[in-house]
C-alpha cells in the first residue's frame, strides 16, 4: 500500500478543505487523473492521482478539513506485497498518526465520550447534572470538594461540567450540595434559544480569520490618517490605478514601507520592485490578491490587471502564484462607506494603504474659500520595522502625487 500526503498546494497554507471527491473507493486511476477538489484559502483545486492503481481508502469526506502533510488517499499500486486492507506503514503516516494521537492523549483527563488513548479507547458514561453533564471521575472530585455541581459553569464541549470548572467552584467558595438540600429551589430560567445556527468558517473565511490572528499577535500596527486634495484630477481620472502609482512615489521616497519584516530573526527585507496585494470584497469573504510590477506600468496596463483580478476573484480561479509574494497591500473601501480605518496589515509585508470615501469640502484659498474634492487615506504601518517619519515621509509623498491633474 502507498498512502498519499496532503502536498502543499502552492499557497504555504497549512490545510485544505476537501470540496468533492471525484472518484470512490475501489476506483482503479491512472498517473495524474484529477481524484478529489480542496479549496484552499481563495481557489478551489483539483488534485490528481499520484499513481496508477486502485484507490482503496479517502481519509475524509466532502466538508472535511485535512492538515498539508496528513494522509489523503490509500493506493494498491502494481508493486505492492501487502495485501488490499493492510494497514498504512509508512514513516510519514505514523508521524502524523502519532502526533494526533498524542494531541488526544493529552486531553485525555477533560474531553467526555470516546477517548483515544495509546491503542484504546476509553469510554466514560456521562452522569446528567440538572442541565449539565460530568464524567464520573468529576463527579467524584466534586463529591471529594464538597462542590455543588448546580453552582459549576460549565466550560466543556456540550456544557460539560470539567474538573477544572469544579476545581474553580470549590476555590470560589460556593455552596455545598447538602446546604442546597435545606434551601428552597429556585425553578431554572428557560434560555431562550438562539435566533440563527452555528456554522464553521470554510475557504476564504477560514483562511482570512487565520491571517487576522496572525496579524495580531505579529504586529505593532500605528496608524497615520490625511486627506488627499484631488480637485484637479480630470472627470475620468481611474481612482485605484492613482493609488497604486502614489504607491510607488511614496516608496521611492521612503523604501522601508515597501518591504518584509521578520520578526523572530529581527531581519527587514526592502524591495526594489513593487507587487501590491489588493484586497477584494467577495461573499466569501476578504481575498488579497497580488498585483505584480506596479512600478514598471502604466495606468492602462493597471486597469487591465485590476479587472483580470477582480474576475478571476469573483469565479474563484486566482492562480495560486498570485495569492502571495506581494509586498504591500492596497484597500479601497471608500467605494463604500467610510472616511478612516485602521486597516489590518498582512504579515511579512510592513504596510497597507486604505482609501476611504470621497466627499467635498471647502478648503482655504487665496484668501478666499473654494470646494475641493477629498480624498481620505489611512496608512498602518508595523512600527517594529518603520518609524513614524519614515512612514510620514511616504505618506506626504502620496498626497503630493494625488495632488496632480494627472
Amino acid at each position: 500500500m502507498k498512502t498519499f500526503l496532503l502536498p502543499d498546494l502552492g499557497e504555504g497554507l497549512p490545510d485544505a478543505e476537501i470540496v468533492e471527491w471525484l472518484v470512490e473507493e475501489g476506483a482503479v486511476l491512472e498517473v495524474d487523473q484529477p481524484m478529489v477538489s480542496m479549496e484552499t484559502a481563495k481557489a478551489v483545486v483539483e488534485v490528481p492521482s499520484p499513481f496508477s492503481g486502485k484507490l482503496t481508502k479517502v481519509f475524509g469526506k466532502a466538508g472535511d478539513v485535512i492538515k498539508t502533510g496528513a494522509p489523503l488517499a490509500e493506493f494498491q499500486v502494481a508493486d505492492d506485497s501487502a495485501s488490499e486492507d493492510a494497514e498504512p506503514t509508512s514513516d510519514d503516516q505514523k508521524t502524523v498518526m502519532g502526533d494526533e494521537a498524542s494531541e488526544k492523549r493529552e486531553d485525555s483527563g477533560t474531553v467526555v465520550g470516546n477517548v483515544e488513548a495509546g491503542n484504546e479507547v476509553l469510554k466514560e458514561n456521562l452522569a446528567t447534572v440538572g442541565e449539565f453533564k460530568m464524567t464520573p471521575a468529576v463527579r467524584a472530585l466534586a463529591r471529594k470538594l464538597k462542590v455543588d455541581p448546580a453552582y459549576c459553569v460549565p466550560s466543556g464541549a456540550g456544557r460539560v461540567i470539567t474538573a477544572e470548572d469544579v476545581r474553580k467552584t470549590a476555590a470560589n467558595g460556593a455552596p455545598a450540595a447538602s446546604a442546597r438540600a435545606h434551601s428552597t429551589p429556585t425553578p431554572p430560567i428557560a434560555a431562550e434559544p438562539p435566533s440563527g445556527e452555528w456554522e464553521p468558517l470554510r475557504g476564504t473565511r477560514r483562511t482570512m480569520a487565520r491571517a487576522m490572528s496572525e496579524s495580531h499577535a505579529q504586529v505593532v500596527p500605528t496608524t497615520l490618517m490625511d486627506d488627499a486634495d484631488i480637485h484637479h484630477w480630470h472627470a475620468q481620472e481611474d481612482i485605484t490605478a492613482r493609488l497604486l502609482r502614489a504607491l510607488w512615489v511614496g516608496a521611492q521616497s521612503e523604501p522601508g514601507l515597501n518591504a518584509w519584516f521578520d520578526g523572530d530573526q529581527g531581519m527587514r527585507l526592502v524591495h526594489k520592485v513593487m507587487h501590491v496585494g489588493m484586497a477584494i470584497d467577495t461573499p466569501e469573504g476578504l481575498m488579497v490578491a497580488a498585483l505584480k510590477n506596479v512600478h514598471a506600468k502604466d495606468g492602462k496596463l493597471l486597469r487591465q490587471d485590476i479587472n483580470r483580478l477582480r474576475d478571476n476573484a469573483s469565479n474563484r480561479s486566482i492562480p495560486p502564484e498570485e495569492l502571495k509574494d506581494f509586498t504591500i497591500v492596497l484597500s479601497n473601501f471608500g467605494k463604500f462607506a467610510g472616511r478612516y480605518a485602521t486597516p489590518v496589515i498582512t504579515p511579512p509585508c510592513v504596510a497597507i494603504v486604505a482609501a476611504g470615501k470621497l466627499r467635498h469640502e471647502v478648503v482655504p484659498v487665496l484668501g478666499g474659500v473654494e470646494v475641493h474634492r477629498m480624498m481620505p487615506l489611512s496608512l498602518t504601518f508595523d512600527h517594529r520595522a518603520c518609524t513614524g517619519g519614515e512612514a510620514a515621509r511616504f505618506l506626504h509623498a502620496m498626497l503630493l502625487d494625488l495632488s496632480k491633474p494627472h
